[in-house]
């Protein structure tokens, strides 16, 4: 199974089954490798021996795809380094216009934009007085979506009517990783319809960081 294959499945609601093993797929792309838990099965798209992959994957350990272990070992083997363990989040899209007051923007320099940019394709960014949302192809081809509240906006809700908004930009199934100590971006997620599917690890190549 490719891995593009296997997050249509989860997008459609399809879950890995919860076997307690790993599933070894193939790098979908030379920028994307990296590890994703779901509950009781976690998936590796790396382009490494599969003997070595499992060699350091102790059997019937659940944790140990993400555990630190096994991570410094793939960015030792690779010389790449992960970015981040992120929660892992999924909605579907949502009929309608984007809210008064967001547009669509060339240009923008907020840090969330640049970071989109260096990690996704087909970037495009709506922006608007309170914040930045950005929406490209990331891992595998999927929709990703981010966001960014100015700091004096934070605490109104903007979050969430960005993360609500954005599903409405998008045709497609939208995914989104978030910092597990970023309590409050976890919420606006939550509270806009995004269900948490996982936790994911990208190993990423100096030049993308």
């Amino acid at each position: 199974m490719m891995l593009a294959e296997l997050l249509s499945s989860v997008a459609a609601g399809k879950l890995p089954d919860a076997d307690g093993t790993v599933t070894i797929v193939p790098q979908p792309s030379p920028r994307d490798m990296g590890v994703i838990a779901f509950t009781g099965h976690s998936v590796v798209f790396a382009d490494l021996d599969h003997g070595w992959l499992r060699d350091r994957l102790p059997e019937g350990d659940l944790s140990a795809p993400l555990n630190p272990p096994f991570l410094r070992a793939l960015e030792l083997e690779t010389g790449r380094t992960v970015d981040n363990v992120d929660a892992l989040v999924l909605a579907q899209p949502l009929d309608g216009s984007p809210p008064a007051g967001l547009a669509e923007v060339t240009g923008d320099d907020r840090p969330r934009v640049a970071r989109a940019m260096s990690h996704r394709d087909a970037v495009r960014v709506w922006a608007c007085e309170e914040g930045v949302l950005t929406i490209g192809r990331g891992v595998a081809g999927r929709w990703e979506v981010s966001v960014e509240v100015d700091p004096e906006h934070r605490g109104r809700g903007v979050g969430r009517r960005l993360a609500s908004a954005a599903r409405g930009l998008c045709d497609e199934p939208l995914w989104a990783q978030i910092a597990p100590g970023n309590a409050a971006s976890l919420r606006a997620f939550l509270a806009a319809g995004f269900a948490p599917v996982g936790a994911e690890a990208l190993l990423v190549a100096d030049e993308t960081r």
